[in-house]
């Protein structure tokens, strides 16, 4: 087989393998020839020789016998140096070169030649510690993740993050592997989701790579698996990840999960893998409340008004959006792009009547759909008060207070007007409900407790 016949084949072994397999392994060989029914390729490490050898050695024999080629075995050579390397190209001596050794493991050479096969997925560079606002739903949370990324001794293990679409989950475990990658560089730091760590384990199950899989998986410092809740109900590589999960944890590795749910509740998840998440530290990410969501699109708005700088806003704007659009931190955050983008193009200021044209569709599908009647059963239960209470003419405050904090909530997370709550609570005015909403936000400034059953009421009718 000449040169040009194998340069031939390589298109077709791009097809078999794959192309991120091909630029990674195949690639790199150098044809040098067939003598004796063994063809010789020259690698630049010894490791990929192995690994080659291991992993693609039956493919590139096949696919040379079946071009006709009379090849029985291959050999992977690494020159003797660079240097006699290219000299060999311009005719002098052939250099030096030792085989390679096809019995090697992945894993027991150096920590940056073992990262080359970690399949860990991309960070992005957005997810940091600095980008991430805290405030009150996420700041445990993000306490947790930053004493596991100053990468010290292993205090909890794993650290396990919850929290629904949205909430930061992502963005945490991202900003955790960035610091201790700018921390530590030399620890072997493996981030990738549930997805990934299933396909891993079922291909290499399908080319019978189970031990280097072992190997691989077990030899990280840091395990961080994102959304974990994808394995349940896949038995095998259940089975695998507990196994890979107690090896880790025996070495003292440090290992970081996220979910949309805590261990307990999701559903077909072996309960001894259950027990394993719960032994760390289970932290919730909680909904965000109105404060935060402003927050972070303040700290939106500073990236934004460097690239338009133009564009005169509104500040109402940003505390209507940051009510509206309450359940998906990306949703928030998408529309404050899209209205900057939309105003820059038309050429207008970004107006309340301009964001409310620009987002409609945002809106609607933010829309609350929460009732008054839900609101008012929901605060009935929470003050431990009767129906026909909260809706009856009694002055109590036992009964009058919880009534004006269903009032307020009615206002807020509602569309409906004060004449129609006013109602809807046993007929009353307008002017009343008025009162009651004023009366409930002066409270909340004054009276803790006031203002922790409002948030605790909102979560409950938000989730």
């Amino acid at each position: 087989m000449t040169r040009e016949q194998w340069g031939a084949l390589q298109g077709q072994l791009r097809e078999t393998v794959g192309a991120n397999n091909y630029s990674n392994w195949i690639e790199p060989l150098e044809f040098g020839g067939i003598e004796n029914g063994v063809a010789t390729f020259s690698v630049p490490t010894s490791f990929l020789g192995n690994y080659v050898s291991r992993n693609f050695g039956d493919v590139l024999l096949y696919t040379m016998t079946s071009a006709g080629s009379d090849v029985r075995r291959i050999q992977f050579n690494v020159p003797a140096n660079a240097a006699a390397k290219t000299a060999s190209g311009k005719g002098a001596d052939k250099p030096t070169a030792r085989p390679v050794q096809n019995d090697a493991k992945p894993g027991r050479g150096s920590a940056n030649a073992l990262e080359g096969l970690l399949p860990s997925a991309p960070l992005d560079k957005r997810f940091t510690f600095d980008t991430f606002v805290v405030g009150k739903p996420n700041e445990l949370a993000h306490a947790a993740a930053r004493r596991v990324a100053e990468g010290g001794e292993v205090t909890f293990n794993p650290l396990f993050l919850y929290g629904g679409v949205g909430l930061g989950k992502t963005h945490l475990m991202h900003a955790i592997a960035w610091e201790l990658k700018a921390r530590m560089p030399h620890l072997n730091v493996l981030y990738l989701s549930a997805e990934q760590f299933m396909y891993r384990f079922v291909q290499a199950l399908r080319d019978r790579k189970m031990m280097d899989f072992k190997q691989i998986f077990r030899s990280v410092d840091v395990l961080m698996v994102d959304d974990v809740q994808f394995i349940a109900g896949k038995d095998s590589t259940q089975e695998e990840f507990f196994h890979t999960f107690n090896a880790l944890v025996d070495q003292n590795k440090q290992i970081i999960i996220s979910a949309d749910r805590a261990p307990g509740e999701i559903k077909d998840l072996e309960n001894r893998i259950q027990s394993r998440l719960q032994s760390g530290l289970v932290v919730d990410l909680h909904p965000t409340d109105y404060e935060l969501r402003l927050g972070i699109l303040q700290s939106k708005l500073a990236a934004h008004r460097t690239q338009y700088l133009d564009l005169e806003l509104d500040e109402k704007v940003l505390e209507f959006l940051a009510h509206r659009i309450s359940t998906n931190v990306r949703v928030l955050e998408g529309a404050l792009t899209r209205l900057f983008a939309f105003a820059s193009l038309v050429g207008r200021p970004i107006t309340m009547d301009l964001t409310q044209d620009c987002l409609a569709d945002v809106l609607r599908a933010s829309e609350r759909k929460i009732t008054i009647e839900e609101i008012q059963r929901q605060v009935a239960e929470h003050y431990n008060i009767r129906l026909s209470e909260l809706l009856g003419p009694k002055r109590l405050r036992a009964f009058a207070r919880p009534r004006q904090v269903a009032m307020y909530l009615c206002k807020q997370l509602t569309s409906r007007s004060l004449p129609e709550i006013g109602r809807r609570f046993g007929g009353r005015d307008h002017t009343t409900v008025m009162h009651g909403v004023r009366r409930i936000e002066e409270l909340k400034i004054q009276d803790g407790q006031i203002a922790e059953d409002i948030e605790m009421l909102r979560r409950a009718l938000e989730a």
